[in-house]
C-alpha cells in the first residue's frame, strides 16, 4: 500500500502503535505460568501476590521492554543501510555489525571467561568498531553506496573465519557462544536496558533529524550534491546511527537476524517511502515483531523454550529468498 498523501499515513502510524501496545499487552499476561489478569496487573505494581510479582517485575517486563528496544534499534538500523546504500537487502549484519560484536563475545569467552558479566559491552564495542573501519575503509574510496557494502563483506568474511578459528581452537566457548549468537531475552534483567535504551533513541532521533536529507540522497550522489547535501558526512553520520542502534540493540539480545531487514521493506509498502514515516513505522512494527517472536518462543512449546533467534531465522529467511527471487525477476 502506498498512501497518496501523507495525512491518510497517520492511521496507519496509529494502528501500528495500538498493535505495539497490544502485543506488550498480551506479551506481559502470556507465559509459562497462568495468571490472571487481576494477578498479572498486580504483579506488575508490585501489590497482593508475591509470586506474581516476582514474574511480572522480573522477567516479563524486561523481557517485552528488551524485545521493544531490540526491534527498534535494529529495524531503524536497517531503514538507514538500506536509504544510504539504496540496496534493499542491507541491514546490521550486512555491514558487519553482527560479526563484530560475535568476534568481540568470542574473544572475551576465550581469552578472559571470568568476565562473562562483560559480555554485553563486549558484543557493543565489536558491532560499533566494526561498523566504524567499514565506514573508514570505504571512505578512502569516496564512501559511496557500493563500497560500503563490499567493504561490510569483506570484512564479515574475515570475522566470522576468525569466529570459526577460535571455535576450532577452543572448543569449551561454544556453548557460552551458541545461545549469544542465535539471538534470544532469556534471562534479561532491568539493569542491562538503561544504556542500549539511552543509545537506541538517540539514533531514532538522529535518524528522524536526516530524514530531509537522506530523501534527497534516494534520488542519486549527483543529484544531491547539485541540490546542496553533503554526501559523503550524511552518509557517514547516518551509518554511525545505524550501527549504534545495532549494536545497542545486540548488546543485549545477541545476534538476532532479518528483523532490519523485513520490517523495513514492510514499512515501505504499508506507509509509502517518505523516509520520517517508513522510520516511524518501522520502529512500531520492529517491537511488534520481536515482541511476537518472543512470545510465541515462550508459549508453543512451554515449558521448553525457543530462542527468539531461531523464531526469526524461520520467518525471515523465506523472506529473504523472496526479496531475492523478486529482484532477479525485475532485473
Amino acid at each position: 500500500m502506498k498512501p497518496s498523501n501523507r495525512k491518510a499515513v497517520y492511521p496507519i502510524l496509529a494502528i501500528s502503535g495500538g498493535a505495539l501496545i497490544l502485543t506488550m499487552l498480551l506479551s506481559l499476561l502470556l507465559g509459562g505460568a497462568s495468571l490472571s489478569p487481576a494477578e498479572a496487573l498486580g504483579g506488575l505494581f508490585g501489590v497482593g501476590n508475591g509470586t506474581a510479582s516476582v514474574i511480572m517485575q522480573g522477567i516479563r517486563l524486561p523481557r517485552a521492554l528488551g524485545a521493544i528496544l531490540a526491534g527498534v534499534g535494529l529495524s531503524v538500523a536497517g531503514v538507514l543501510l538500506q536509504s544510504v546504500t539504496d540496496n534493499a537487502l542491507a541491514s546490521p549484519n550486512v555491514i558487519g555489525v553482527n560479526s563484530g560484536a560475535g568476534f568481540f563475545v568470542i574473544l572475551l569467552l576465550a581469552f578472559f571467561p571470568a568476565a562473562s558479566p562483560l559480555l554485553p559491552l563486549a558484543a557493543f564495542v565489536g558491532a560499533f568498531l566494526t561498523t566504524l573501519v567499514i565506514i573508514g575503509t570505504a571512505g578512502r574510496f569516496g564512501a559511496s553506496r557500493a563500497t560500503v557494502i563490499l567493504a561490510g563483506i569483506a570484512l564479515t568474511s574475515i570475522l566470522n573465519a576468525a569466529i570459526s578459528l577460535i571455535s576450532l581452537i577452543d572448543t569449551d566457548v561454544l556453548s557460552a557462544y551458541s545461545y549469544f549468537s542465535v539471538g534470544g531475552l532469556s534471562g534479561l534483567s532491568f539493569d542491562r536496558l538503561p544504556l542500549p535504551a539511552i543509545l537506541i533513541v538517540l539514533s531514532f532521533v538522529g535518524a528522524l533529524t536526516l530524514s530531509r536529507q537522506l530523501e534527497a540522497l534516494r534520488l542519486g550522489d549527483t543529484v544531491a550534491c547539485a541540490l546542496g547535501i553533503r554526501v559523503r558526512p550524511l552518509r557517514t553520520v547516518a551509518l554511525i546511527c545505524a550501527s549504534a542502534s545495532a549494536a545497542a540493540a545486540v548488546s543485549f539480545a545477541g545476534l538476532l537476524g532479518f528483523v532490519g531487514l523485513i520490517v523495513p521493506h514492510v514499512a515501505r509498502k504499508l506507509v509509502g517511502g517518505y523516509t520520517r514515516h517508513v522510520l516511524i513505522a518501522s520502529a512500531t512494527l520492529g517491537g511488534t515483531l520481536v515482541l511476537l517472536a518472543d512470545l510465541l518462543g515462550r508459549t508453543l512449546l512451554s515449558p521448553t523454550e525457543i530462542p527468539v533467534g531461531i523464531i526469526m531465522a524461520l520467518v525471515g529467511a523465506p523472506f529473504f529468498l523472496f526479496l531475492l527471487i523478486r529482484g532477479n525477476r525485475h532485473a
